[in-house]
């Protein structure tokens, strides 16, 4: 049987801590100007990783 792979761009793009999984959040790239100052703002704030997909992105970083 050969070893499981971990899918390399969930590696990049997810980090596993104690109780749950860091994501990055979406409309941080470009177009900035428009975004308001308070939106931003709230888009700095750490994420998780919703409870229904922590097992499938557990499946792909090789942890279930």
């Amino acid at each position: 049987m050969p070893k499981m792979k971990t899918v390399k761009g969930a590696l990049k793009r997810f980090k596993v801590k104690k109780n749950n999984i860091k994501r990055g959040s979406a409309f941080r790239r470009h177009i900035l100007t428009k975004k308001d100052s308070q939106k931003m703002r709230n888009l700095k704030s750490p994420k998780t990783v919703h409870p229904t997909n922590v097992t499938a992105i557990k499946k792909q970083l090789c942890m279930a």
